[in-house]
């Protein structure tokens, strides 16, 4: 289902609660307002669409992924960064990591890391910082 983007900044500054496999619906919805912006955006976390819980999706060059409690454990290469989010208006300047790896669960609580570089790596940054009530 499709959501509203959430715009009210004292719920965007809320921590996330950490995500079970019970959360899987929310991960469809927050896939599915995604695609439906994806004119204007490439990643979003669950508390964009109302839910306060550590999910995060994203676009990895065109192939959507969901992420479940993800947790960058090592960053490298930072640069500054200018960026926008949906639910925010214009854009603010930001400190990123060229490369960064991440932990995190799939949907069935599945483990995985992986290193990621580039945009990619700034969108999974952005959106990780969503999950601790950081507004960029």
């Amino acid at each position: 289902m499709i959501r509203d983007i959430v715009r009210d900044q004292f719920f965007l500054r809320l921590p996330a609660r950490r995500a079970d496999a019970g959360d899987a619906a929310i991960a469809d919805d927050l896939l599915d307002t995604l695609r439906a912006n994806a004119e204007r955006c490439v990643g979003m976390a669950a508390n964009m669409i109302g839910e306060n819980v550590a999910v995060i999706a994203f676009s990895d060059n065109g192939k959507y992924v969901e992420m479940f409690n993800p947790v960058i454990t090592k960053r490298d290469g930072p640069y500054d960064a200018e960026e926008g989010c949906l639910s925010l208006d214009g854009t603010r300047p930001a400190k990123r990591y060229r490369t960064v790896k991440v932990q995190w669960q799939t949907r069935d609580m599945k483990p995985r890391v992986k290193t990621f570089t580039g945009f990619t790596a700034q969108i999974i940054q952005h959106e990780v910082d969503h999950l601790f009530g950081v507004i960029i």
